[in-house]
């Protein structure tokens, strides 16, 4: 009878043991009660335990004291990742905390694209509602035009520095590399010059021949008589909607290089990083003038003469296309 009894109590703790490893197991393995996809913020400094009582909360797990006894089991020592992260509807507990410890953070992203002005940089950072705080306007030339990835919560701020110190780091790696044949004196100069080639072509394979057209009339003392000039003072780079009147072509201010010989007294866009190159590196040339081709780029000129005839090429097929 002992034997048996004996027997019938090692075969119950063996059950009992199969049982205990197969809730130790179900629940750490198991599908969870996500019933469809969720994002799930982690906050910097979490602890794992707080973590757990959030996902219960949340709805991403069943029972907050069970995770986090099975996550010290089955976690492997990973530590947590703050952010934000996508959880799969229907994920175990084990996935969950391999997506918490692996860092799958959801990414957002926000772009400057090449030439867009100060004040819509600014404009694009406080549209986006998932970051945080507030900026000033950012000045002119000071971010670079490029994709940027933000968490939700963070603030605005660290964006933007992260904007403008790619910026910096861009403009002092090619300042470096610049040839000889660049008119900049400075990279703030450089800088102008480029935010100027930005706004002039929105063809790239334009932009060092832009650049050199400027640096002669810059060397040779000729205004440089670029359009954007003028519109910058008066909409901070945004577009003007209109034709140019002959009153602000006139205008005399800091900006406008129809009344001034040199360059204007700051950056009228934020230029990306080909115009500065193309500044830095511009194209050999003897032009002088441009005028648009009607293609979207421009025909070029050494003399007077020549551009005049291009400015009448372009003219008679803006008539033609009944622009005025």
């Amino acid at each position: 009878m002992m034997r048996r009894g004996c027997l019938l109590g090692i075969i119950a703790a063996i059950v009992l043991a199969l049982g205990s490893l197969t809730w130790l197991l179900g629940g750490w393995y198991w599908g969870g009660p996500l019933e469809k996809d969720a994002s799930f913020l982690v906050p910097d400094g979490a602890s794992l335990k707080s973590v757990s009582e959030k996902l219960e909360r949340e709805g991403a797990v069943s029972s907050a004291s069970g995770f986090y006894m099975r996550a010290r089991i089955f976690g492997a020592g990973g530590s947590i990742k703050a952010g934000e992260f996508s959880l799969p509807a229907g994920a175990s507990p084990s996935r969950v905390l391999s997506i918490l410890q692996g860092g799958e953070a959801v990414r957002r992203f926000v772009t400057v694209p090449e030439g867009m002005p100060s004040i819509m940089v600014y404009e694009r950072v406080m549209g986006q509602s998932l970051l945080t705080g507030s900026v000033a306007v950012p000045p002119e030339g000071s971010i670079l035009p490029d994709t940027y990835d933000f968490e939700r919560g963070e603030s605005r701020q660290a964006v933007l520095l992260r904007m403008q110190t790619a910026m910096q780091r861009t403009l002092a790696e090619l300042w470096e590399k610049r040839s000889p044949d660049t008119v900049a004196k400075t990279p703030q100069e450089a800088l102008i010059l480029a935010s100027i080639v930005e706004k002039e072509t929105g063809k790239p394979s334009e932009r060092r021949l832009v650049a050199g057209l400027y640096s002669n009339r810059l060397r040779q003392g000729i205004m440089l008589q670029a359009d954007p000039t003028i519109i910058y003072p008066i909409t901070k780079g945004k577009p003007l909607g209109r034709r140019i009147r002959q009153s602000e072509i006139q205008a005399i201010n800091d900006y406008n290089t129809y009344s001034m010989v040199g360059l204007p007294k700051g950056p009228i866009t934020n230029p990306g990083r080909e115009s500065i190159e193309a500044v830095l590196n511009p194209a050999k040339t003897d032009a002088l003038y441009m005028v648009a081709d009607g293609t979207g780029g421009h025909a070029f000129a050494s003399t007077l003469a020549e551009h005049n005839a291009n400015v009448e090429k372009w003219y008679t097929l803006r008539k033609a296309r009944g622009d005025f």
